[in-house]
């Protein structure tokens, strides 16, 4: 479906199906079979919206109530985000060293979370939806983080999270020269029962596959990009310390100290189908300036 063929007029998502609608006897079972075989709208979500009367069909029109008002349900509270992509169905900021990624219900929960600054940004520009993201971040990794703007957008996306369709690429400084021929890291990780933060690779945990490729070698450090096959907790850090390169700045799992004052790792590339019309979507995240930093540290030699 291309960008032009649907319109948004408030709460109504509109929709030009054509004949495959408008030349049947029954319509509204038309519209319905059209939704779900050239949207692949979601079956759940389809019954509810025509529980709701949010299916409405006027002349070669079809409406949708995609963009019904929804409780903000986290408070808005304020901080400079940077806003990397935007339309109706999805937003896509930057996050931010040491922010947390949400409201996790610790003492700490008087700082300001992204959701937090999502929520202000929501708020003042008139958007009234929930704010759900829809993949995490560490606190001290930077990258983007993609939000669904509506119901619709968040069940499509969370089903592409499912298949591994949404592809997260990052970028690394890992310590000492990483070989050229370490490409993959396939190794399950669960939690280190003898520290409550750290994870660790162990026999009995989850699935795990990180890509490597290199792309710088320093002296007494390696520039690495890397690709998640699945999203397990702190993976790329557990993996590269296993490997015997943990992150610079990643105290935690073996890294030594850096000004850096955080793990070394930045996702620089978001990858996604748009919910509504499948067209692929890709984010770029510039490096912060201390990841910068950091890396023209290395290739000058220069010590810490």
């Amino acid at each position: 479906m291309s960008m032009k063929s649907w319109k948004r007029r408030g709460q109504w998502l509109e929709l030009m199906p054509g004949k495959a609608v408008t030349g049947e006897g029954d319509r509204q079972a038309a519209a319905e079979q059209w939704l779900l075989s050239e949207i692949q709208f979601p079956e759940k979500l389809l019954r509810q919206l025509k529980a709701a009367q949010g299916i409405q069909l006027a002349g070669d029109r079809l409406r949708l109530a995609l963009f019904a008002a929804q409780p903000l349900d986290v408070e808005p509270r304020w901080a400079d985000i940077t806003v990397l992509y935007e339309d109706d169905f999805c937003l896509v900021v930057h996050k931010p060293a040491g922010m947390k990624l949400h409201p996790d219900g610790s003492r700490e929960d008087r700082d300001i979370t992204l959701d937090h600054a999502v929520a202000s940004y929501y708020e003042m520009n008139g958007i009234e939806t929930s704010v759900r993201h829809v993949h995490r971040l560490d606190q001290d990794t930077t990258g983007p983080v993609l939000y669904a703007k509506n119901t619709f957008a968040l069940a499509k996306l969370d089903e592409a999270m499912r298949r591994k369709a949404i592809d997260r690429q990052y970028v690394a400084i890992a310590g000492g020269q990483v070989s050229r021929d370490l490409r993959k890291i396939d190794a399950p990780i669960g939690k280190d029962r003898h520290h409550k933060q750290r994870r660790r690779v162990s026999e009995g945990g989850q699935d795990a596959v990180t890509h490597v490729s290199i792309v710088h070698t320093w002296d007494k450090a390696t520039l690495v990009r890397l690709k998640l096959e699945t999203g397990r907790t702190h993976q790329i850090r557990v993996h590269l310390s296993y490997a015997g390169h943990p992150l610079i700045g990643d105290e935690l799992y073996g890294g030594r100290k850096d000004p850096i004052a955080r793990q070394a790792l930045h996702g620089e590339l978001l990858r996604f189908n748009h919910p509504l019309t499948q067209e692929l979507i890709e984010v770029q995240d510039p490096w912060p300036i201390d990841f910068t930093q950091l890396a023209e540290r290395e290739s000058s030699g220069v010590e810490n």
